[in-house]
């Protein structure tokens, strides 16, 4: 889901069971059905922590964004580090009322203790930093690859029209997606329970660590253990036993390989590897884990072998497994044959005297996999939904 998401589905979430008890009993078990008017909401603290938080974690996204195995930061750090931030500024800061010069506007320092919504106001403006745009794909290789600028206000509109595809489909299909009480989202009851824990009385024995020191706890263990597999020994990512025993053997290196092959009896020692793509599985029902995998196994071990040892689209002249673009020898594709480098524009003649424009089999069927999941999420609503 869009981290611009994540939040407005709490509050969604939250409405259903305000409005009477949910449908769904994971819901009803972990969203509360009251709320204090009183408690403080917009206030300087949000404001502070919101804008900071998205603006590094925009830095950090789009620095790991390039990576092999993309580093995957779970909001439940980012719930946790906003509540000691929170707490630390609710306990520092001075209770000072300030004016805003030439303004009405009046606000506090330190409203007082720092509250739940305060709190998800915070993540949920740093939140808008986690997801990367996918036009972040298209600078990058206009810059990398042809060494060409785009204008800022070009860049700025193709990013803000980008972004913003995920919240118009949501706008369009918020029937079926956002106002049915059946379309619940189960990676975001435990960040209410969370929430909750946070915020409500906590009933503890002095045997135990406070919640606060039990967090900083693990995130120096996680950070120190990280630095294993992200600097030391980047080679535990990617474990792979049929590589070992057939070094020389270029099949077993597509079938085995955790980097350029199918993964077939590699592991993984870093748990970026393990929640790059599908997230965290502690979060997600059997089902979804179940679905999740089936897919998988049809795509990854059924129709990229098949569609690779059979030769489709001469797959077997590139890699089984690569994200370049080549050319029909198998090497890769030279775009100044194709380019007019002066005015960047397609030279039709030198691509039919080059080559076709080819990809590795598992990325043209992840892209066609890709393009086909849009058509049958429309399909599933007029089918399921059409009424």
């Amino acid at each position: 889901m869009p981290a611009s998401l994540f939040m407005s589905n709490i509050f969604t979430v939250s409405s259903f069971a305000l409005e009477g008890e949910s449908q769904i009993e994971q819901v009803r078990l972990a969203v509360p059905t009251t709320d204090d008017p009183t408690l403080p909401a917009l206030t300087c603290r949000v404001w502070i922590l919101g804008i900071t938080g998205c603006i590094i974690l925009s830095f950090i996204t789009m620095l790991t964004t390039f990576r092999q195995n993309p580093v995957n930061i779970p909001e439940f750090s980012i719930i946790m580090l906003c509540y000691s931030l929170g707490k630390l500024m609710a306990a520092v800061l001075p209770a000072k009322v300030v004016r805003v010069p030439g303004t009405k506007i009046v606000f506090s320092l330190n409203p007082g203790p720092f509250s739940l919504k305060e709190h998800i106001l915070c993540c949920m403006i740093a939140n808008n930093g986690l997801g990367a745009s996918p036009a972040i794909d298209i600078l990058a290789a206009t810059k990398a690859y042809f060494r060409r600028s785009i204008h800022p206000v070009a860049v700025f509109l193709l990013l803000l029209t980008t972004s913003n595809i995920s919240c118009g489909f949501i706008g369009f299909f918020m029937k079926f997606f956002v106002n049915r009480s059946e379309m619940w989202w189960p990676e975001i009851l435990p960040m209410v329970t969370m929430y909750r824990a946070f915020h409500e009385k906590e009933e503890r024995s002095k045997a135990t660590l406070p919640r606060n020191k039990f967090f900083f706890l693990v995130f120096v263990i996680s950070f120190s253990y990280y630095t294993i597999p992200g600097y030391f020994f980047p080679s535990v990512s990617a474990l792979s036993f049929v590589c070992w025993f057939w070094k020389r053997s270029i099949t077993a290196q597509q079938i085995g390989s955790g980097y350029n092959g199918l993964g077939i009896g590699s592991f993984g020692l870093d748990w970026s590897t393990v929640s790059g793509f599908t997230g965290s599985p502690l979060m997600f029902p059997f089902f979804v884990i179940v679905n999740t995998m089936v897919g998988f196994i049809l795509f990854m071990y059924i129709v990229v072998p098949f569609a690779y040892w059979s030769n489709s689209f001469k797959a077997k002249t590139f890699p089984i497994v690569s994200t370049e673009v080549y050319d029909n020898y198998g090497g890769r594709y030279n775009m100044s044959r194709v380019l007019d480098e002066s005015n960047f524009q397609f030279k039709q003649e030198g691509y039919e005297n080059y080559s076709k424009l080819y990809l590795s089999i598992t990325r043209a069927c992840s892209i066609g996999f890709g393009l086909a999941s849009l058509g049958a999420s429309l399909t599933d609503i007029v089918l399921s939904h059409g009424r």
